[in-house]
């Protein structure tokens, strides 16, 4: 137990003074690793210098990215972002102060709940802060709609029942085109209407100044409208309007979580390596995925309100290093998948798999100290709950270093807005400089454009197959002759797919079924 005690204080990273400790101690590095990568790191320190001051970060799409300034302002590379940042945030408390003194308020009276309409980094990080600090004492109940799910719709409406005319909805899209958001929109405006309330009366938009979504809320005169900027991608906005405001609404601590991430990103400016938190966990990422990606990380926080951490994560991380090119166009299929759930929960789940299954992860156990806000009953003589969750994760790293599985420690004093600030900034930029050290682009995505452009395909595929059998009424064709007769012959699988969905709803398509997707018929009535 000596050496192991040994090693754990020779390759913890600790913070005391933030609550916050890095513990690299379980999944060592081989031999010379650090000083084989000590120039390339030392380069993406630099080249993360030179982005913080403003250096050209995404060259295919010529754009800055600051997503640290966010979080201090004074560090932009021009005097009209420090002053637009500052004022976006005064905005924003200023506007959630007349929210909750009830200034500004529904046809229906004081605003009591709020529905954040958005996707990906517009919904991923706002439900992982609202859940981590939410409380029953929140100035607003958050719901989200964050798919262009019908049910899921309706569900969060149920939910909302008869409280549209005191709910707040920030509908959240740079671009205000992406489908999912603005089709949740479009929903919840025929909701409004319904229930015969005015949704302008109830709307804000965040947005990009000039975008679809910008001039449909000056037009109908929203609430308010709050900037997204292009120098910021959207999972690493919650720091920014994206975040803040929905916190804000809720009644959360936005200046603990600015301050956090502040903090943290001074740690992980630190250009010695080896003090600079940031830096070791990318560099372990490098080491137990042999730089590609060859192990999936597996993040376990003992925390309930870190439940969504890992969901947070995986667009973070997984959009940002998923790429198929790196810099020089070179094919090299990088990535690092991302999954987790809670422990204990976990340990009654898939750390069975962890412990005994196939060695194709490493783990990242996140710790919190402190249990609840006060004192805690016993469950059995001297031990509490908080007791018995330490003790399940201390076994769960015992049981994985044991069997020889590396695993990384974070450990922070409590789950606060300080500390949810410094977690999110220690990702970011780990995930930044990880994607230096791969010389890949960790700010743009271009698989995600691709999905999106084949979604708009198969929508005009569907138009056409549609507007074919209407040609036809009351006939029964296969999919096979549709396509023949409309030209889409070597699209059967997909327009089959389509009829399938369009014939299970409510319209005028009808289905007989064969058995046999080649003899099943539709018809248009």
């Amino acid at each position: 137990m000596a050496s192991t005690f040994a090693a754990y204080c020779s390759q913890l990273i600790h913070y005391p003074e933030l609550g916050f400790a890095l513990d690299l101690s379980r999944a060592p590095a081989p031999a010379g690793f650090a000083e084989r990568l000590a120039p390339a790191m030392r380069q993406a320190l630099a080249d993360m210098a030179a982005l913080e001051k403003g250096a050209i970060a995404n060259p295919d799409e010529k754009r800055m990215v600051g997503h640290y300034w966010l979080r201090a302002p004074e560090l932009a590379p021009n005097a009209a972002l420090t002053a637009e940042i500052q004022a976006a945030v005064q905005a924003i408390h200023a506007f959630a102060r007349k929210v909750h003194a009830g200034e500004v308020r529904g046809q229906a009276g004081k605003f009591t709940d709020l529905l954040c309409i958005g996707i990906g980094g517009s919904a991923l990080g706002p439900q992982f802060v609202a859940d981590a600090l939410g409380t029953a004492q929140d100035a607003l109940r958050v719901h989200f709609i964050d798919n262009t799910d019908p049910d899921g719709i309706d569900r969060v409406f149920d939910a909302l029942g008869q409280r549209l005319g005191s709910t707040l909805v920030l509908v959240t899209s740079k671009s205000g085109s992406t489908p999912e958001p603005r089709n949740g929109q479009i929903e919840a405006a025929l909701r409004w209407k319904q229930a015969g309330l005015s949704f302008a009366a109830h709307a804000v938009a965040v947005t990009g100044e000039g975008s679809q979504l910008d001039k449909v809320a000056v037009a109908d005169q929203w609430l308010a409208r709050f900037p997204m900027w292009d120098w910021v991608g959207g999972r690493t906005s919650e720091l920014g309007p994206v975040g803040l405001l929905p916190a804000a609404l809720q009644g959360l601590d936005i200046d603990g979580l600015l301050a956090g991430a502040k903090a943290m990103d001074v740690l992980t400016r630190n250009p010695e390596a080896a003090k600079n938190p940031a830096a070791q966990l990318a560099l372990a990422w490098h080491h137990l995925t042999e730089g590609r990606g060859t192990k999936a990380m597996v993040v376990l926080p003992y925390k309930d309100r870190l439940l969504l951490f890992s969901r947070y994560l995986q667009q973070l991380v997984m959009e940002s290093l998923g790429k198929e090119h790196d810099l020089a166009g070179r094919q090299v299929f990088q990535g690092l998948t991302v999954y987790g759930n809670k422990g204990s929960t976990d340990q009654h789940a898939y750390v069975q798999q962890l412990r005994d299954g196939v060695n194709n992860f490493f783990a990242v156990f996140i710790e919190v100290l402190q249990d609840r806000r006060g004192p805690s009953p016993e469950v059995e003589p001297g031990v509490t709950s908080g007791d018995y969750l330490q003790a399940f994760l201390l076994g769960s790293r015992e049981a994985l270093s044991g069997s020889g599985r590396a695993n990384l420690t974070i450990t922070i004093e409590k789950i606060d807005a300080h500390s949810v600030g410094m977690l999110i900034a220690l990702f970011e930029r780990a995930v930044g400089l990880y994607a230096n050290l791969l010389s890949i682009n960790a700010y743009h995505q271009p698989g995600v454009e691709a999905g999106k452009k084949a979604a708009s395909e198969t929508l005009k595929i569907r138009a056409q197959a549609l507007a074919g059998l209407a040609k036809a009424p009351g006939k029964w064709l296969t999919t096979t002759q549709l396509c023949e007769q409309i030209g889409l012959v070597g699209s059967e699988e997909l327009v089959f797919k389509v009829l399938l969905h369009v014939s299970s709803n409510p319209g005028p398509v009808k289905r007989q079924e064969a058995g046999d997707p080649e003899k099943t018929t539709f018809s248009h009535s």
